[in-house]
C-alpha cells in the first residue's frame, strides 16, 4: 500500500465515471441493507455481483433471477451474479459495496485482500466508527499490494427491511450522506463515480469526520439499554424510535452526543449535532434531541429489535462506542456517559466489549498525534 501513483488513480476512475450504467457493482452482504442496494442498482440499470458468505441466502436470487424492491422504490432488480465466492464476486467490478455488519469488516478485509485490483472502489456502508482506517490496517497486514481506493459513509443510505431473501422494502432514502476517502484528496473522484448510481452521496471531510458523525453510536445502544424491558416483555412490539424515546432517555442519548462532540473538537473536527443530523437526513425539526426524534416521519413504522442480543449492541457497541472511548482516552477526554453505555451492554450481555472491539491499536493509530492522524487520513 505505499508509494502508490496516486495520479494515475485519479485518471483510472475518471475513465471509470465514463462508463456509466456499464459499471459494475459488487455489493457485498445480501442482509437488509444488501437486497435493498443491489436491487436498486439492479432496478437503475447496471451490472450487479452480489456476495454473501453462504449459498443458501442466494438460492432465491439464483431461482428468480434478482431482486424485488418495494416502498420507496419499487421493481425488479436484475442480478447478474450471485455467489458465495469473494473471489469471483469482486472480479470484474468497478465498486465494491460493503453491506454487513461493521463487527465483518476485519475478516473481509482479511478474505479479500488476495483479490483485489488496482483502481476498485471499495466503499464502507457504513464504516461506523475507524472502519477505514481498520481496514486499511488489516489490508497492510495482508501484505495486500493492490492501490484500492477506500471509502466510507457515514451511514447507511436507506432505511430498509429485508421481506424474503429476494424481496426487500425500502422505507426511505437519505436526503445527503457523507463519504469521504482515505486518503481525502481522493474523494472528488470517488464522488464522479459513485454519483453516477447514487447522487445522495457528498463529500466527507475525512474518515474521522465520517467516523464521528456516526449518530447510530448515540442513538442504537442507548435506546436499546434503556428500553431492555419492554423489548424482553414484548418481543420489540413497538414503535422503535417514536415510543421507545422519552425526555428521560433522550437526555442520556444528548449527553453522549455531547461527548462524541467533545472528541471531535479535540480532533479538530467539525461535525453536527444529533438533532442538527436528523434535520439535514430527515428535514426533522425540533426544539431538543427528543422532539426532534418525534416529529422524524422516517421513524414511523419501524420496530424495536425483538432482543437486546441485537446489532444495536453486538455492533454498535465493539464498532462504535468502544473505538470512540479508545481514541478519547489517547486524547485525554473524558466519556463517562459512553463509558456508562460500555459497562452496561458488558453487563447485559455478558461480554466483554472493550477486549473485543475497535481500538487505537487495531485501526493502526496508537500513538499517533493528532497532526500525524490528519495526515494519515488527509495524505495517504
Amino acid at each position: 500500500m505505499k508509494n502508490i501513483d496516486w495520479e494515475g488513480i485519479v485518471e483510472h476512475l475518471d475513465l471509470v465515471a465514463a462508463k456509466g450504467k456499464k459499471m459494475v457493482w459488487c455489493v457485498v452482504g445480501a442482509g437488509n441493507g444488501g437486497l435493498a442496494m443491489a436491487g436498486h442498482l439492479g432496478i437503475m440499470g447496471f451490472p450487479v455481483h452480489i456476495y454473501n458468505r453462504t449459498n443458501e441466502h442466494l438460492n432465491a436470487i439464483h431461482w428468480y433471477g434478482g431482486i424485488d424492491i418495494e416502498g420507496a422504490v419499487t421493481g425488479f432488480g436484475p442480478v447478474l451474479l450471485a455467489s458465495a465466492d469473494i473471489g469471483e464476486a469482486v472480479e470484474g467490478s468497478d465498486v465494491i459495496m460493503i453491506v454487513t455488519p461493521s463487527t465483518a469488516h476485519y475478516s473481509l478485509a482479511t478474505l479479500m485482500a488476495p483479490f483485489l485490483k488496482d483502481g476498485q472502489i471499495v466503499v464502507l456502508n457504513p464504516g461506523r466508527t475507524g472502519g477505514a482506517l481498520e481496514f486499511r490496517a488489516e489490508l497492510e497486514r495482508q501484505k495486500c499490494k493492490a492501490r484500492v481506493v477506500l471509502v466510507e459513509a457515514q451511514t447507511f443510505i436507506y432505511a430498509s427491511r429485508m421481506i424474503t431473501r429476494n424481496r426487500a422494502h425500502i422505507f426511505s432514502i437519505k436526503n445527503g450522506v457523507p463519504v469521504s476517502a482515505l486518503p481525502s484528496f481522493l474523494t472528488p473522484a470517488v464522488l464522479k463515480v459513485i454519483d453516477v448510481a447514487f447522487p445522495q452521496f457528498i463529500a466527507g471531510s475525512n474518515v474521522l469526520a465520517t467516523s464521528l458523525e456516526n449518530i447510530g453510536a448515540v442513538f442504537h445502544p442507548a435506546l436499546t439499554l434503556l428500553n431492555a424491558g419492554w423489548i424482553e416483555s414484548t418481543g420489540g412490539d413497538f414503535e422503535y424510535y417514536l415510543q421507545g424515546i422519552s425526555p428521560s432517555v433522550a437526555r442520556v442519548l444528548q449527553t453522549i452526543d455531547d461527548e462524541r462532540l467533545a472528541l471531535a473538537r479535540a480532533l479538530g473536527i467539525r461535525t453536527v449535532s444529533a438533532r442538527e443530523w436528523l434535520y439535514l437526513t430527515y428535514d426533522s425539526v425540533g426544539d431538543d434531541l427528543y422532539t426532534a426524534i418525534r416529529s422524524t416521519v422516517a421513524y414511523a413504522g419501524l420496530k424495536a429489535p425483538r432482543s437486546i442480543d441485537h446489532r444495536y449492541i453486538w455492533e454498535d457497541v465493539p464498532m462504535s462506542l468502544v473505538p470512540m472511548a479508545s481514541m478519547a482516552a489517547m486524547y485525554s477526554i473524558e466519556t463517562p456517559a459512553i463509558n456508562l453505555i460500555i459497562d452496561l451492554a458488558n453487563l447485559m450481555l455478558g461480554q466483554d466489549y472493550k477486549a473485543n472491539g475497535r481500538t487505537v491499536h487495531s485501526l493502526g493509530i496508537e500513538g499517533m498525534s493528532v497532526e500525524e492522524l490528519h495526515r494519515l487520513v488527509t495524505e495517504g
